[in-house]
């Protein structure tokens, strides 16, 4: 603002000289019932007044005091206006609190979310386990036409459907064990080296050499597991049926003759033995001894793993006779029935070749293996198949997912074992 002093002397009372120019200033409100100056208007009677008086009066100074208040007050409400840290702490604890509510708010609703979908999901489990495990099970419908192109065609898959052994070890045919040549006892054995070949099995090779017992080429040769035979693979035969034995510390002719049930003059002749003395570490061969039938048994890897081992499963039915669930009528079931959900991986219960893998009327989408020595096993009612045929697999190899399809009412596995082209209880070679 510009500032103008003005000088005036009393003449008569009235102002000489000039006139005081009017002032616009800024419009104020009164601020208190004391005489305040409420308008720029009363400026003009102040400095009249003053101007009459014969003061000297300046513009600067009267402003300020007609407006030092109004300024002052204008001071106060920006100091009042600035915040206090109670209120600053107040305003970050509004702001926390309403951004916890926020969060708070979607935790609880995704919370909400993922328990409403745990009890959805929970509910479809339980429903799956009532339908495809806990409910009972209707058997399949077996024709008897489709029943027996099954059979032959497993029977034709059979290496050896004619010669079979016990579980002795003894070789049969005809269901009659071969006779042992016990005059071969009487000369010193011989052995002879073999190769095997391709499609060679151990019962086939026993029979080239004339032997009559199984368990001489497993014992003679160590052999822990017959169906790891390879072709390349380099046998020792011997001449006569029996097992080798280590002679042990304190052993004797007599009480080896005795355990093993072999004559003395047996024992000496095979061994071309011209004195009874044994020396510990001594190689011995035991004419006509055989393996136990749980040692010929475990080489010949009869033990089969469950196709169903991983998870839980119901046996809903046994091999052998059992009425028809249809007709009432009697029948004979050819294999286990294994209860499971639908899409449960199926293993192979034993290592070997896929012979077949297809559809059947009565067992649905089946894979066939043959494990050598005279031994298949059928897998049947599949949702789906995971192998080919001449495809080979391990023990414990995924072929399949269990499933209903042929003759069924629910999910399971049908689970068939034969042996040299005879069905058998599966039970009696699962492990």
């Amino acid at each position: 603002m510009e500032i103008i002093s003005y000088v005036g002397s009393r003449s008569n009372g009235r102002r000489s000289g000039f006139s005081f120019p009017s002032i616009r200033l800024p419009s104020y409100h009164k601020s208190n019932s004391s005489g305040s100056i409420g308008s720029a208007s009363g400026i003009h009677s102040t400095l009249d007044m003053h101007a009459s008086a014969g003061r000297t009066i300046h513009v600067t100074d009267l402003t300020g005091r007609l407006f030092g208040p109004a300024k002052s007050r204008m001071q106060q409400d920006r100091v009042k206006a600035r915040p206090s840290v109670r209120g600053m702490l107040r305003a970050v604890g509004s702001m926390v609190e309403d951004t916890l509510s926020f969060f708070v708010r979607r935790v609880y609703f995704v919370v909400m979310l993922v328990l409403c979908g745990a009890v959805v999901f929970a509910a479809l489990v339980l429903q799956d386990r009532l339908v495809n495990y806990a409910v009972p099970l209707v058997m399949e419908l077996q024709p008897e036409q489709e029943m027996e192109i099954l059979d032959s065609m497993m029977q034709r898959l059979a290496l050896n459907d004619t010669d079979a052994f016990d579980e002795n070890g003894n070789i049969l045919k005809d269901g009659t064990a071969l006779t042992v040549n016990e005059l071969q006892f009487t000369q010193p054995v011989t052995y002879k080296r073999y190769t095997v070949v391709p499609g060679d099995t151990l019962l086939g090779i026993t029979l080239k050499f004339g032997l009559t017992n199984i368990s001489t080429l497993i014992a003679v040769n160590d052999i822990d597991n017959v169906r790891q035979l390879r072709s390349g693979q380099t046998l020792k035969i011997p001449s006569i049926d029996g097992l080798e034995y280590t002679v042990k510390k304190g052993d004797t002719l007599n009480g080896l003759s005795s355990r093993y049930k072999v004559a003395l003059e047996e024992l000496l002749d095979v061994n071309d033995l011209d004195s009874r003395e044994l020396a510990a570490g001594q190689t011995l061969f035991i004419p006509g001894a055989k393996l136990s039938a749980d040692k010929i048994r475990n080489a010949m890897g009869e033990l089969f793993k469950y196709p169903l081992s991983s998870v839980r499963w119901r046996l809903t039915s046994r091999f052998g006779p059992r009425s028809d669930p249809f007709t009432g009528a009697k029948s004979n079931h050819t294999g286990i029935d294994m209860a499971a959900p639908t899409g449960t991986p199926i293993y192979a219960s034993m290592g070997g070749r896929v012979i077949t893998a297809g559809f059947s009327n009565v067992f649905g989408y089946y894979v066939v293996i043959d494990h050598g020595n005279g031994y298949q096993t059928l897998y049947g009612h599949m949702s789906k198949i995971l192998v080919r045929a001449k495809q080979q697999v391990a023990q414990g190899s995924r072929i399949g997912l269990v499933g209903s399809t042929g003759y069924s009412t629910g999910p399971h596995l049908h689970f068939t074992v034969y042996k040299n082209g005879r069905l058998i209880d599966p039970l009696s070679v699962l492990k």
